[in-house]
């Protein structure tokens, strides 16, 4: 039986191909950390200190607020796994919706493509959010303040749903945001009105069974519900549905993708 194998030819070129993207998307992704952080005080330092700050601010509120969220949790525990995964998922679209005029002039060069452009801010703020993530459970394990993951696993699993999840809506939002401003301007306030609902501050085994029905629409639901699982194991009761929230995520990425490319034939470099 003969074996039938690509040409030598193609797979170098694939690879070189491979080698390229990565040196663009990385050298957008330095451009975008000066851009955003400078080169003073602590300059990249910052791509993940600063998430670390509204994580802890909000933590630190919620203990000696005494926030009730419906269970017997840690506080401190409950603000982290639920403001964290806030902060991934939300952060992504901020960044895209105004992705393009800064970086139109970087267009002219052949090896630089509008999805490019995006995957640097996604992968930027799924860098500092993930940092920050990291940094602070193990800080808060270290002070014993909570437990370490009963399940490594279920919380990776959930964490990189949400980050697909944010990189698929800042997808959306950016390119929708090229054909009018006012997506730009409805983003924002849709985010505060939609974080509540988003299961950070609560659990959706509390609520009535009308009420899980609703919230459960929200894809981000079940990724922050994952984790809690993966954080708490049994001492919670983890209400969620993957396969919905990766078909809904699937979708939003294909649309997003077509998007792009309908944007990309738009975009003048300039």
């Amino acid at each position: 039986m003969t074996k039938v194998t690509a040409p030598m030819g193609e797979g170098k070129g694939m690879l070189d191909a491979l080698g390229t993207q990565y040196r663009v998307i990385g050298a957008l992704f330095m451009r975008e950390v000066l851009t955003r952080f400078g080169r003073h005080n602590i300059g990249f330092l910052w791509i993940f200190v600063e998430p670390m700050l509204f994580t802890l601010g909000v933590t630190t509120l919620w203990y000696f607020a005494h926030a009730n969220h419906g269970s017997k949790l840690p506080i401190v525990a409950f603000a982290l796994t639920g403001y964290s995964s806030v902060l991934l998922w939300r952060n992504m679209p901020g960044r895209c919706v105004s992705a393009i005029e800064p970086n139109r002039s970087l267009l002219f060069h052949r090896q630089v493509r509008l999805l490019d452009v995006y995957a640097a801010r996604i992968l930027l703020e799924f860098a500092g959010a993930t940092m920050s993530f990291v940094i602070l459970s193990v800080v808060y394990i270290g002070l014993e303040w909570m437990s370490p993951p009963e399940d490594l696993l279920k919380v990776v699993i959930a964490w990189l749903l949400l980050a697909w999840f944010g990189g698929a809506l800042a997808l959306v939002i950016g390119t929708l945001a090229f054909f009018s401003d006012t997506i730009e301007k409805l983003w924002h306030p849709m985010s505060y009105i939609v974080f509540p609902l988003s299961g950070s501050a609560f659990l959706v085994e509390v609520l009535p069974p009308a009420a899980q029905k609703v919230v459960l629409i929200l894809p981000m639901v079940h990724g922050i519900e994952l984790m809690r699982e993966g954080y708490f194991g049994s001492k919670v009761h983890s209400i969620y549905d993957i396969g919905y929230m990766v078909h809904v995520t699937l979708a939003m990425t294909f649309f997003g993708l077509l998007l792009l490319r309908m944007v990309a034939r738009r975009v003048v470099p300039g």
